[in-house]
């Protein structure tokens, strides 16, 4: 057995990812088919595909573990070759670093570990348990695999009693609106304004919150076609002493740039006087676009071929990686449109010292009753815990909800109802090492542990 999976390593971890992300991104297939306009077979198709490619990721992996170390020395190698090719899936192609294994862990004890090494780093921690327990079991090291569960678990359960970030002597009236606009009317020209007015009237019992938030394209007609709207809804903000922060779709008719966007309204630093005028600096475009939703690779070749090359806002421009943190009232929120919260890199170089909340707004109408909206809140949840902030998600149809500094959910709104959360959000002081040092520990360590697997057997030769 031991030779055959030498011999088919690739094989073997391509079986393993193609389980892996067909188990877990099958919600892909909810939006192809509903809103792609493909046929069954087709959005299956283009389902499996798009976890086949994953699937390269851990089949690379596997082959550079088997060929390159010997086995009793994986358990030391493989925390940085997963390291590299998480890194390259995060990445090639723009990247896609959803369902990345430490998520799983954020309601375990290994979620201790989080606002020390981040998700990456718990990740590693458990691919190498894994390899470890597969080397050691077989060969009945029961003590040792036992010293390695205490001390895994043991540890995280330690080191996450300690509270990295305090909460300050001040709670902050938070509102969330979610409209529950049904995606096939999101982009009806007739449906602008009765999409409009709804936020607003749903918004009014609340005005005189500290903070709101509507969520991505909440608005959705284009920004400079809402100007009035927009305008009108900034005064009436600022003089009941509120900021909004909203999604809108900015096009710039002169270049022809499209960008999703979020944009401040209202008191911006509690000043009862509105300070909207387009285009203003208080604003944040989307740096990490989702491809086919967002933007068509090889554009010139796919559009035209089927409805899901050719959806309505598929051709976004990009923000710049990092922005200025938007201001509303007074508070300083570092944001995330959509699957950006899933880079953790991006949203800690949009991170400062004086940073009040993580803001991720997200449209996940796309993905019906599937485990999509459920895992996107999942990794919300994660960026709370290694960053020691609250974090505020709000969404068009669920989940939305607000998480503590530790990624506890505070308080949320049931999915596919319109509803309005309201709730009292503390801010936080201090920091987290993951938010300081990201993930250089869990790389120098993570090498050397590479080093020492390479030189470990031939230093046994030279010795002997």
């Amino acid at each position: 057995m031991e030779q055959k999976g030498r011999a088919f390593p690739a094989r073997l971890g391509f079986c393993f990812g193609l389980g892996w992300f067909g188990a877990g991104i099958s919600w892909v297939h909810v939006s192809i088919a509903d809103f792609g306009g493909l046929p069954l077979a087709g959005s299956i198709g283009l389902m499996l595909l798009l976890c086949a490619y994953l699937a390269l990721y851990p089949a690379l992996a596997c082959w550079i573990l088997v060929k390159a170390f010997q086995q009793k020395y994986w358990p030391l190698a493989i925390p940085f070759i997963w390291l590299l090719t998480e890194w390259l899936r995060s990445w090639v192609l723009t990247g896609f670093p959803w369902l990345s294994i430490g998520y799983s862990q954020i309601d375990s004890p290994l979620a201790g570990w989080m606002p020390v090494i981040g998700e990456t780093g718990v990740s590693l921690l458990l691919v190498m348990f894994a390899c470890a327990l597969a080397w050691l079991i077989p060969r009945k090291n029961w003590l040792i695999a036992a010293l390695l569960l205490i001390t895994l678990y043991g540890g995280g359960y330690l080191t996450g009693q300690y509270q990295w970030t305090t909460p300050k002597n001040k709670q902050v009236d938070v509102v969330m609106v979610q409209g529950n606009i049904k995606q096939e009317l999101r982009w009806v020209p007739e449906q602008d304004i009765p999409t409009m007015n709804k936020y607003r009237q749903m918004t009014e019992p609340h005005l005189d919150a500290d903070l709101i938030i509507w969520p991505e394209a909440a608005v959705p007609k284009l920004e400079p076609m809402a100007l009035n709207y927009l305008a009108e809804l900034d005064q009436q903000l600022a003089s009941q002493g509120s900021g909004l922060i909203t999604g809108v779709v900015n096009y710039n008719f002169e270049s022809g740039n499209a960008y999703n966007q979020l944009v401040g309204l209202g008191s911006q630093n509690g000043e009862k006087q509105g300070h909207y005028a387009y285009p203003h600096a208080n604003r944040y475009a989307k740096h990490h676009l989702l491809p086919i939703g967002e933007f068509i690779p090889m554009e010139d070749w796919l559009r035209g071929l089927a409805p899901i090359f050719d959806l309505p806002m598929s051709s976004f421009s990009r923000g710049d990686y990092q922005q200025t943190n938007l201001t509303a009232n007074g508070y300083r929120l570092a944001p995330a449109i959509c699957f950006e919260i899933a880079f953790p890199r991006q949203v800690s170089a949009n991170l400062h010292p004086y940073t009040d909340f993580i803001l991720t707004v997200s449209n996940d109408a796309w993905f019906g009753r599937s485990h999509g909206p459920h895992q996107h809140m999942e990794i919300a949840r994660v960026r709370a815990r290694e960053f020691g902030l609250p974090v505020l998600r709000a969404t068009n149809n669920g989940i939305t909800g607000v998480i503590d500094a530790d990624g506890r959910i505070m308080d949320q709104l049931p999915q596919f109802e319109a509803d309005v959360l309201r709730t009292q959000v503390p801010l936080y002081k201090g920091t987290t090492p993951y938010a300081r040092f990201g993930e250089l520990w869990t790389i120098i360590l993570s090498l050397l542990a590479a080093v020492l697997a390479l030189w470990l057997p031939r230093s046994a030769r030279f010795l002997s």
